[in-house]
């Protein structure tokens, strides 16, 4: 038994070895986690962010991510997927919570059962959520929408597409307008593209918005683009998204690790006189290496989820401290898994082995906002003073 096995508050032991099971199974078949999914909201496991007031579990964002470390664990796909809706909804609960009940209208959804996604992702957009390649046009009632989202998680199952898309009617002033597509709406099409090499079960098609209308009770913000439409709402996206992202990695990393002792100690060798190969000192120095990374990597988690539980005041700092935990994290998780392939050996590459799944789920981490590009430019012009200053280069 590991530290993860221990009983928690939402998902039983039971269904983690359920889910555990069908892991395999939904990635060889390229196929949604609908099982997982219909257990996890049996379980209130998408309302675990939702004040109790308003019909959920009141879970700090803390708490969610040990959660979702523990659900990734067994079910690293299950897991990325299932944490774009609760990333909207620790989001909506953050806001709440530093006295902005403007978003309030999506905690109370998410109690009656609906559904979010995200539709963030854009080819040519490296900054998303601050700028936008879809195209917002204002009309009567509310928005159209003309663009081409990728990565759009949850596709089976959504019911309030999150999005974002750009009014430039006045070309000085952009805004940034950030909406919720129904999914009863007209003027959007998916297109299925999703066949990929880790995290396949999540099914993330693509959405392609034709004037998709969205009414103005489903429009969360709109804000100057940039980072100067940084406000209360758009930096808790990022300040729920980035935390419970990068737990799903370490997740991963520590079942590589546990992988690897296991293998290393039953394992035998010849060479060392039958013994196992925890006596080999090159192996021991490896799992020393991957021990540390998942302690770096969990204490660092830890701290910065606390922080914006509590309300930590780090002012112009929140940004750069979101993206580079999610970096560290990911990248920590990556190297973990590297060397539990490197302790396991040649055995460990075959398909259906767990390992090689994990190292392919593991390798999607850095695709997930930010990337490395852009954590390394928001954390470098944060401390340099010039974050938001244009010109963004030169």
């Amino acid at each position: 038994m590991t530290t993860l096995d221990v009983p928690q508050s939402v998902l039983s032991q039971d269904f983690l070895e359920r889910a555990a099971q069908r892991a395999p199974v939904y990635d060889r078949e390229n196929r949604f986690f609908t099982e997982d999914f219909e257990e996890l909201r049996q379980a209130g496991y998408l309302k675990m962010p939702i004040p109790p007031d308003l019909g959920g579990l009141g879970l700090s964002l803390t708490q969610v991510c040990r959660e979702q470390r523990r659900l990734a664990y067994h079910a690293p796909a299950t897991a990325v997927a299932i944490n774009m809706h609760l990333y909207w909804m620790v989001a909506a609960a953050s806001c709440r919570q530093m006295g902005d009940a403007s978003v309030e209208w999506m905690l109370a959804e998410g109690a009656r059962g609906e559904v979010f996604a995200a539709g963030h992702a854009e080819a040519g957009n490296d900054l998303p959520a601050l700028y936008s390649s879809t195209r917002a046009e204002r009309v009567e009632g509310g928005y159209r929408f003309f663009g081409h989202k990728h990565f759009g998680t949850l596709t089976p199952v959504w019911t309030r597409f999150g999005l974002h898309g750009m009014d430039s009617s006045d070309p000085a002033a952009p805004k940034i307008v950030h909406a919720f597509l129904p999914r009863d709406a007209e003027g959007y099409t998916i297109q299925e593209t999703w066949d990929t090499l880790g995290m396949r079960a999540t099914a993330s098609q693509d959405t392609v918005l034709n004037g998709a209308f969205v009414p103005d009770r489903y429009i969360a913000r709109v804000v100057p683009a940039d980072f100067a439409g940084a406000d209360v709402f758009v930096l808790s996206i990022f300040g729920a998204a980035e935390p419970t992202i990068a737990s799903v990695y370490l997740g991963i990393a520590q079942r590589a690790f546990d992988l690897a002792v296991a293998t290393t100690q039953s394992r035998t060798s010849v060479a060392l006189g039958g013994q196992s190969l925890a006596h080999n000192p090159m192996l021991q120095y490896v799992i020393a290496d991957m021990a540390v990374d998942l302690d770096a990597a969990t204490a660092y988690l830890e701290r910065i989820a606390d922080d914006w539980s509590i309300g930590v005041d780090h002012g112009g700092l929140w940004p750069a401290k979101l993206v580079s935990c999610k970096y560290y994290v990911v990248e920590a998780a990556k190297r973990v898994v590297k060397g539990a392939l490197d302790v396991c050996g040649g055995g460990a590459i075959f398909k259906g082995q767990e390992l090689e799944r994990l190292w392919r789920d593991v390798t999607l981490g850095g695709f997930h906002p930010a990337n490395t590009a852009l954590m390394h430019e928001i954390v470098g012009k944060t401390h340099l003073g010039l974050l938001g200053q244009p010109p963004r280069w030169g």
